[in-house]
């Protein structure tokens, strides 16, 4: 297994973090097969979608803010309501399949960190 370690800067923040699942998929040795990437925290979540167009970014940011803004009428006593139910949307976890040491994403995508309660300093672990 190995760790990751962001920092993300902003309140909300989606995070290309392909390039860094394929350096621990190389130094994992891993030449064929699945890999995971897991977040262990519940204000945050991971997803994989477009990473050719921004604005496919922005389309979601502006969509999960509709869906639970930040402002609610929201009972969870710590004020982060609607981190919470982002990550629920978004999911803790992806699998990629591993062909010949590479990970087998669409020409168009990306693995993407989503932080919906920063900045805060996350982890991911990757297997």
């Amino acid at each position: 297994m190995k760790t990751l370690t962001l920092h993300t800067k902003n309140r909300t923040d989606f995070v290309d973090i392909t390039a860094q699942v394929q350096a621990a998929a190389d130094e994992l040795g891993l030449q064929a097969g699945v890999i995971t990437v897991f977040v262990p925290h519940t204000t945050a979540g991971i997803t994989i979608n477009e990473n050719a167009d921004p604005d496919v970014v922005t389309d979601i940011k502006s969509v999960l803010e509709d869906l639970a803004p930040w402002r609610g009428r929201y009972r969870h006593g710590e004020g982060n309501s609607a981190a919470h139910i982002k990550a629920s949307l978004m999911g803790s976890s992806v699998r990629v399949p591993v062909e010949k040491g590479r990970l087998k994403l669409g020409i168009w995508q990306a693995i993407y960190f989503c932080e919906f309660d920063g900045p805060r300093r996350r982890l991911l672990w990757i297997t």
